[in-house]
């Protein structure tokens, strides 16, 4: 994983501590970026002692399936874009999600994710501009989605016992890597090569329920933004006097215990501006907005976005004040910043009526020709092309002593089942009063997104999903 070494001929460097810094630079991107080249505009501040105004060709590891092998699962690795992991008990990742590790969905022109992200994008680079008129922010589309637990986990301060670490939650592709579960895995990464604001997109992975909003790969946007003391306070009165930190400061609800609680308060004040603005600029000037306080591992004081939509309250993106000890972790002991994330899939599926999560990865033309527009402001709302009637099924089985969890059934229904599961309700549990023995039933919803199923395939498919349950999580079966 290296930087094209070409790109940096582009840069004009003055003096020797300006090259100290871009070796620095050149070190730690290093660990970011991939092997084939795509183009990427940053940005330094003057503050800095100099300006860097180049296009830089970062290497991509996120091709496409024709460029990098199959993945594959054996009994003693994972290979999964030309990467190959040894197996040990906590790998839990299947043939089924690898399958879509790389398909980019949010890079893809005209597919409604990506046109969201464009949104995003194009908003960001309107609003947010340096000096020279250039953008404020950097964007990052291509990182790749196989990440270190370090990463996923302890990089952003999450405990060694927070429930999100679960095998049953996670996609591991061993005990020291996995697939991650949100794009702030990169938050430390990018901040470590000198980045001070950027947006960061990406497929993300967890286990999970099944139904029409929920699926187990994903798509987030991220977004950090850096400040200085003099950056922060710069348009404020006497702001000379002021001070982003404090020593012997005591933690409350409203800030950490070493910021400043005016320092706080003018961070949290850009944080909902500019969230306000990119909302109101997705779904309209008159939308309603609402603050909801609420807790993250990686942000302190945090909050949740509501907007109302449609007559109920949606919420839309969390965010918050970045945890100093993460900020001085990757060597920005001297800023203080916000951050915050939102789900791609949400936004799009509100904005352009799209009912089912399955319908992202359509390859049905009747499906991606709809956002196929003139330009990605032009207004546009799914038309449903067919709606096939749905089958149903249900199954019923005890549950082994010990070690079961309900998302390992869900995977199992993921793995055989495929696209064309619609839905998985759990509709009762039963404890017998002699055994203790506990027994679930679930009904199985079937429904393709592209023609009519016929109760013959299902009913295999089904039958699968029965034997596939009793080999692998060691249900009995009560069908």
């Amino acid at each position: 994983m290296v930087i094209d070494n070409a790109a940096w001929r582009s840069f004009v460097c003055q003096g020797s501590a300006m090259r100290s810094y871009c070796r620095t630079l050149h070190k730690s991107l290093s660990c970011l970026l991939h092997p084939t080249a795509q183009r990427c505009l940053l940005t330094w501040p003057r503050s800095k002692g100099f300006v860097v105004y180049r296009k830089l060709y970062f290497s991509r590891q996120l091709s496409t399936h024709l460029s990098s092998p199959e993945p594959r699962i054996s009994d003693n690795f994972v290979e999964v874009l030309g990467h190959v992991y040894p197996r040990d008990d906590m790998t839990n990742v299947t043939s089924k999600i690898l399958s879509k590790v790389g398909r980019g969905l949010h890079n893809q022109v005209h597919h409604p994710l990506w046109l969201i992200k464009q949104r995003i994008k194009d908003h960001f680079y309107r609003s947010y501009t340096s000096r020279l008129g250039t953008p404020l922010f950097s964007v990052h589309d291509n990182l790749s989605p196989m990440v270190t637990v370090e990463q996923n986990f302890d990089s952003l301060l999450i405990p060694i016992d927070h429930p999100s670490r679960k095998k049953g939650d996670n996609y591991y592709l061993n005990r020291t890597h996995m697939l991650r579960a949100h794009t702030s895995a990169h938050q430390r990464e990018l901040v470590r090569a000198g980045l001070d604001a950027f947006l960061l997109a990406g497929d993300v992975y967890r286990r999970d329920e099944i139904d029409s909003s929920h699926y187990p790969v994903f798509h987030q946007m991220e977004g950090v933004r850096l400040f200085s003391n003099h950056e922060l306070f710069a348009h404020v009165e006497n702001g000379g006097d002021l001070s982003l930190f404090e020593r012997d400061g005591r933690r409350t609800p409203q800030k950490q215990e070493g910021h400043t609680l005016e320092a706080v308060k003018l961070v949290e004040l850009s944080l909902k501006q500019t969230l306000s603005h990119l909302v109101r600029h997705l779904f309209g000037e008159e939308l309603e907005i609402r603050w909801v306080e609420c807790y993250f591992p990686f942000t302190h004081p945090s909050f949740e976005m509501e907007v109302r939509f449609q007559g109920d309250w949606l919420e839309v993106l969390g965010c918050g004040v970045m945890e100093q000890e993460l900020v001085n972790s990757a060597g920005a002991e001297n800023k203080l910043g916000w951050a915050f994330g939102l789900g791609l899939e949400r936004l799009a599926m509100v904005l352009f009526g799209i009912p089912d999560i399955r319908l992202f990865w359509s390859q049905d033309e009747r499906f991606l020709q709809q956002f196929r527009l003139p330009t990605i402001h032009h207004p546009v709302t799914f038309q449903p092309f067919s709606k096939y009637p749905p089958l149903f099924n249900d199954i019923s089985f005890w549950l082994p002593a010990e070690g079961y969890t309900e998302n390992d059934f869900y995977e199992v229904v993921r793995t055989v089942g495929g696209d064309v599961v619609e839905k998985v309700t759990l509709l009762d549990q039963f404890t017998h009063p002699k055994t203790k023995k506990v027994s679930q039933c679930f009904r199985i919803v079937y429904r393709h997104m592209e023609r009519t199923l016929s109760q013959e395939e299902v009913s295999m498919v089904h039958q699968a999903i029965e034997q596939t349950a009793e080999q692998e999580l060691g249900v009995q079966g009560r069908y």
